[in-house]
């Protein structure tokens, strides 16, 4: 995306805070894996959603007051030596040249720049609990700020916890967004489609998974949203299964749950097909549940609907095609009332999808479920998994089902984000048998 669309959420952030307040936003620490070996660095999501940079060891600083620009980033300097080893560094010119920052200081420095800045601020505004060893720097700089009081100086008065304002921000998501997530959401139902083109009795659940992601990389992903879950059989029912080792056997269901990422921004589907491309009449049965009861959440995925209703309706459907098929007793109300359905739908039927798989922002707003507007982009997600247990007729045994789609929120309806990844049955089956 352009510096101007970064330079316009950090426009929007400053419209909310005062003119001598401070925001103070560190990206991810590095983190080490075993030995000297690192984990793959992916940016803190409010610090790229800010700026944009993707390095590590960076702090974004926004000052509203500041003579010489309010924008500044604390990076790593240029160096031959340690780019010839470990990669190309954008460097403080490259900070102001290619991502608009107004100054830019060594992070070596922070300690003698930056409490300078925090000087006669009224609020600092940051990430408050989400890196323990940043927060306690900036206690820290806090501390130094009063010893030196004497001065005529003083340390701000309040810390903020950013989120509530820049996550809001973030969770009505723009034209460039969606665009980004569109692309994520074709990406990861191209992986999805090629799973089930190979997938066959015999395999490793973890090939099935190197195929699939094998497309994410080649349509342009670097990294995946989240672990991939490729649950065969009995692990389907484990609903964060993520060991992915098993054989898949003829007969037996594979749940996969899997998403590319896409300049940070995610995608998150799920399908479950039968391993030798046949629905049984009982995995067909269910499935169908849960096809209906997504397709009934998404009858309330329009502005102006409640948060709630989606997951409302899919419960609703779930509900009453398990009492239909015998393996729950009584009415749909006392289903509902008892909430005795949790026994084969225990989840929630979505959750907000932007940056973070498990993006940012409230549900509820002064104790109610927010409505729906446009612009959010959610899950929808019914389930039914089956495990044995006393009543449980055994020819339902360790049938596990999710079906999830990406939803944008539109005016009049909404748009699914994630539509091209199969998921009728027969299309399934035709698309496995070619």
């Amino acid at each position: 995306m352009s510096q101007e669309i970064y330079a316009r959420r950090r426009d929007e952030l400053v419209n909310q805070i005062g003119e001598n307040d401070i925001v103070i936003v560190p990206t991810s620490p590095v983190k080490i894996r075993n030995s000297d070996v690192e984990y793959q660095f992916r940016a803190d999501s409010d610090f790229y959603y800010l700026s944009g940079f993707a390095e590590p060891e960076a702090v974004l600083v926004i000052s509203p007051g500041r003579k010489r620009g309010k924008y500044v980033l604390f990076c790593r300097e240029s160096d031959a030596l340690r780019e010839m080893w470990d990669g190309r560094r954008v460097g403080l010119d490259g900070a102001m040249e290619l991502y608009g920052a107004d100054d830019a200081f060594p992070i070596e420095d922070i300690n003698d720049i930056l409490p300078g800045m925090m000087e006669e601020k009224e609020k600092v505004f940051t990430t408050v609990g989400r890196y323990p060893d940043f927060d306690a720097q900036l206690l820290g700089w806090m501390t130094k700020i009063k010893e030196d009081s004497r001065r005529g100086k003083h340390a701000p008065y309040e810390f903020v916890d950013l989120n509530h304002i820049l996550h809001e921000q973030r969770l009505i998501k723009r034209v460039d967004e969606i665009a980004l997530m569109r692309k994520a959401g074709r990406m990861s139902a191209a992986g999805h489609t090629r799973a089930m083109q190979v997938c066959k009795p015999g395999m490793y659940e973890y090939q099935v998974q190197a195929e699939m992601e094998c497309e994410f990389r080649k349509a342009g992903s670097l990294y995946n949203a989240y672990s991939s879950i490729v649950a065969g059989g009995p692990n389907a029912c484990v609903l964060h299964y993520t060991e992915n080792t098993d054989v898949l056997r003829d007969g037996d269901l594979l749940l996969i749950d899997a998403g590319a990422e896409f300049e940070c921004y995610a995608s998150d589907i799920s399908r479950t097909f039968p391993v030798n491309g046949k629905f049984t009449p009982e995995q067909r049965t269910l499935y169908d549940i849960v096809l209906s009861a997504q397709e009934a959440a998404f009858e309330k995925c329009s502005a102006g609907h409640g948060w709630n209703e989606p997951h409302d309706a899919a419960v609703a459907v779930i509900a009453q095609g398990l009492l239909d098929e015998g393996l729950l007793k009584g009415s749909l109300e006392e289903a509902l009332e008892s909430e005795s359905y949790t026994q084969f739908y225990m989840h929630r039927t979505g959750h907000w999808l932007g940056m973070d798989v498990h993006d940012v922002g409230d549900y509820q707003v002064e104790e109610s479920w927010r409505e729906l507007e446009p612009g959010m982009v959610f899950t929808v997600e019914p389930g039914i998994y089956v495990n044995p247990a006393d009543g449980v007729d055994e020819r339902w045994n360790y049938i596990g089902i999710r079906i999830e789609d990406n939803v944008l929120v539109r005016r009049d309806g909404f748009d699914n984000l994630t539509a091209s990844a199969p998921k009728h049955p027969d299309q399934i089956e035709a698309l496995m048998a070619g």
